[in-house]
């Protein structure tokens, strides 16, 4: 029951994301849609942040279950767009709201880990150090990082995302080409 009630509160509050800014958004609005009480949303919940909290860390794990292994730096971007494109409205809601580092913190976490994904891969079989490796890591992450912030500050229009991504696909194959170059 516990866990029906939690999924409930979620999924209400996704649909009243995708409907209303988040300011806008009360902790009686949830119950009432949900059709429970006050005291049930505070039994898993200590504050609204904490929902939101969860949700978004439960997304961003979710992508990094779907992509185990990463083997392009376009694929990486693909993945975050992806991630931020799962509800656009209510993703926008956050990206303008109060909570807009924690939700930044986690798609940076995201960046890292399909970066990372994608960088072991390309200079396997090198003798890359792993100074070496966490610099190339940090600079894509970054970049994939960036290029999704600003596709946000744009208001998510698909023509930034596809912009951003033919500079990806042409650069794609940079990567390896750094790696040879820090070869120890």
């Amino acid at each position: 029951m516990a866990n029906f009630t939690k999924k409930a509160i979620k999924e209400t509050f996704v649909e009243l994301l995708e409907e209303h800014p988040l300011s806008d958004i009360t902790i009686k609005d949830i119950v009432e849609k949900c059709g429970i009480n006050r005291n049930s949303f505070y039994y898993h919940y200590h504050d609204l942040p904490d929902l939101i909290e969860e949700i978004v860390k439960e997304d961003a794990e979710g992508i990094i279950k779907k992509y185990p292994s990463v083997k392009s730096i376009v694929e990486c971007y693909d993945a975050l767009i992806e991630f931020a494109s799962q509800h656009k409205r209510a993703i926008m809601h956050i990206f303008k709201s109060v909570n807009r580092e924690m939700f930044e913190n986690y798609l940076m976490e995201v960046s890292e880990y399909l970066v990372r994904s994608y960088i072991e891969m390309a200079v396997s079989g090198t003798n890359i150090g792993e100074s070496s490796r966490q610099n190339l890591t940090d600079y894509y992450k970054c970049v994939c990082f960036g290029l999704v912030i600003e596709w946000l500050n744009k208001g998510m229009k698909e023509e930034y995302a596809q912009e951003f991504r033919k500079i990806l696909v042409m650069r794609k194959d940079l990567a390896p080409e750094i790696a040879k170059g820090l070869q120890d």
